[in-house]
């Protein structure tokens, strides 16, 4: 059931892009948002909320900007690929840190480091451009130089096979041994110990996991965009993970994408009809979905349909 969804949802994503090329930016912008919140589900799975992870998908972005701007001659996968090693490598020295801690320091932990890098990325003009950012000329993809049309359509292609990859990666990992032992980390971490695994160990791995993840999500912005800036990396970024990772829920990856979903619809709808209050609409949302679903939407579903 759920990869037939998966299915629909990614075929019915190229056919909207390909007859109303209008809607491709959108598209891919609402999927960078999935993708990142499936990076920050998984440290929910954990019990752990991340109010800085949008750090990793601005690290991603500015290597992308970087690069391209010294080698015009890289190709999009190379760029991509190239983001998120180096998200991953910064995460893998920041994970050595944050993964010692718990509840609301790591949290708030993750929050102060995302904000020194976007204080940071704002203070030295000459080499990221300040808050005007860093413009992208457009990459050639797998060697072809396509005008904007095309080029946009092959990024969505790339996009949505991006995240088809990632969604069935993550969910083999939360079923994996490692997967069920991050999960033990919010239910009794103790035990865990006591079962002769390293609780610090499994939340290192987890951490770096959510790094690759959050990663590809800058990467592809960053191309879709053709502008990187240092709001990327700002907290108000990572809290809209967040929001969207709660409303759609952590149990199943799908919970991500239909976080998403919900989150471009009620954004778009209400900025169009109450563009004053789109932001106390989206609030009101979580807060509906918090009450009547405290599981997210996937943990809703999840009670009527088997996946």
């Amino acid at each position: 059931m759920i990869y037939a969804i998966s299915i629909i949802g990614a075929v019915a994503a190229l056919v909207a892009g390909y007859f109303t090329s209008w809607v491709i930016t959108p598209i891919i912008i609402g999927i960078t948002y999935a993708i990142a919140a499936l990076g920050v589900s998984v440290m929910m799975r954990a019990g752990q909320v991340s109010f800085g992870h949008a750090m990793y998908a601005c690290i991603s972005a500015y290597t992308v900007a970087f690069l391209a701007r010294a080698y015009p001659s890289l190709d999009v996968v190379v760029l991509i690929l190239a983001g998120v090693l180096v998200a991953v490598a910064a995460s893998m020295v920041i994970g050595v840190f944050v993964a010692r801690y718990r509840g609301i320091f790591f949290g708030m932990l993750n929050l102060a480091l995302s904000m020194v890098l976007f204080a940071l990325l704002g203070k030295l003009y000459h080499l990221t451009g300040g808050t005007d950012g860093l413009r992208i000329e457009r990459p050639t993809i797998l060697g072809m130089e396509l005008e904007r049309a095309p080029y946009e359509f092959a990024l969505l292609a790339i996009t949505v096979f991006i995240a088809l990859a990632l969604a069935w990666w993550i969910q083999r990992y939360f079923r994996s041994g490692d997967g069920e032992a991050l999960a033990a980390i919010k239910t009794n971490e103790t035990r865990l110990e006591y079962l002769g695994f390293s609780a610090y160990s499994v939340m290192w791995r987890g951490y770096l996991i959510s790094a690759v993840v959050v990663g590809f999500s800058g990467s592809l912005l960053a191309l879709i965009q053709g502008l990187v800036t240092p709001e990327i990396g700002l907290w108000l970024r990572s809290g809209e993970y967040v929001f969207i990772a709660i409303l759609g829920g952590a149990g199943h990856v799908i919970g991500a994408f239909l976080g998403a979903l919900v989150f471009e619809a009620v954004k778009l709808v209400s900025t169009a009809y109450f563009p004053g209050l789109w932001q106390f609409i989206l609030g009101l949302t979580l807060i509906i979905v918090i009450f009547l679903f405290p599981r997210g939407i996937v943990g809703e579903l999840s009670k009527r349909i088997k996946f």
